[in-house]
């Protein structure tokens, strides 16, 4: 009697058990919980829009929210070196730029290795910069641009997403090809910089397009060329710099998906599947077009072509920056 309650008992407790199985492993399952995807800049610029249409795609094949935090500072290192620090389990995700993950190297005596302390999930896409400047400036092409600053270099300003972002080193490298001279103005992001821009308290700037489409279609700026071969999808009145007569001087800036180090290949393989999808999607496409963002190739949409291509930037750029002498403030 007492052999057979022992086993009745024993079984029960098994069958109790078997119903809980599903529950652990769905729950041991990646992704459970909602997904930070940190950018470094303040809300408003081009790679906060982009992290936002992505994130809100991307939760469909994660089955989870993906949630953006702007984290701004020493052009982007800060936002950065949170997603370092995180915990390598995919909850925590890196969206940047040339900026923040190559240039940065050359600008700060970083805590951390942007090669090796974040693992690569995706090339996104990428986008040439824009010339453009306040409207109440006296100019109504890069000519007349050109001559307006050397006129006016003792006074000219240019706002910029930090010290040796992207807006910057296109600046130093238009002033050598124009032989014009003007005053960089640091911010915490471009968003900052396109609301004193709009204000009238900078004159000009040379950033991504997508920190512009908005304004000038509203006419509250005045685009004077785009930095590429090709006119803008967005802006199709605006000539390129080859049509303004600054033939040849090209400059883009491009964004990518990374998390931390060690996070496991199959979590990184996930993410990657999601971010795939979600650059596939027609209306992800619509919208990155009007900002005049091009989706990057399928072949950078892997962690070996964003690998490989982030270490060709940084042997193109930092030798730039550092015989320029610039350092990160």
């Amino acid at each position: 009697m007492k052999l057979r309650r022992r086993r009745f008992l024993h079984l029960a407790a098994g069958a109790a058990a078997l119903p809980a199985l599903p529950r652990i492993a769905r729950a041991d399952s990646y992704p459970s919980r909602p997904i930070a995807m940190v950018v470094p800049f303040s809300a408003g610029g081009g790679t906060d829009v982009l992290a936002r249409v992505l994130a809100d795609r991307m939760k469909t094949p994660l089955g989870q929210p993906v949630i953006v935090e702007d984290v701004a500072g020493a052009a982007g290192s800060i936002g950065v070196g949170r997603v370092v620090r995180a915990a390598p389990d995919g909850y925590t995700l890196s969206i940047g730029t040339t900026t923040t993950h190559v240039l940065i190297g050359a600008l700060y005596a970083l805590q951390f290795d942007l090669l090796k302390d974040l693992a690569p999930i995706a090339e996104l896409a990428y986008e040439p910069l824009l010339i453009v400047t306040r409207k109440t400036l006296p100019v109504n092409n890069l000519q007349e641009l050109i001559a307006w600053l050397k006129a006016n270099s003792d006074r000219a300003t240019a706002g910029i997403a930090g010290v040796g972002a992207t807006g910057n080193l296109a600046g130093i490298a238009f002033q050598k090809e124009t032989g014009t001279a003007f005053q960089f103005v640091p911010y915490r992001g471009n968003g900052p910089a396109v609301q004193d821009l709009i204000a009238g308290h900078i004159d000009l700037m040379i950033e991504p397009s997508s920190n512009f489409v908005a304004q000038l279609q509203a006419g509250t700026l005045k685009a004077l060329a785009v930095t590429a071969k090709t006119r803008h999808p967005g802006l199709p009145e605006v000539p390129t710099v080859d049509e303004a007569g600054l033939p040849g001087f090209y400059a883009s800036i491009w964004f990518g998906l990374w998390a931390p180090k060690d996070t496991p290949k199959d979590v990184i393989a996930t993410l990657n599947a999601a971010t795939v999808e979600a650059l596939a999607d027609a209306t992800v496409r619509a919208r990155l077009k009007e900002l005049g963002q091009q989706i990057a190739p399928r072949d950078q949409q892997t962690p070996e072509g964003l690998a490989t291509y982030q270490k060709a930037e940084m042997e193109k750029w930092w030798p730039i920056i550092k015989a320029a002498n610039i350092k990160g403030e």
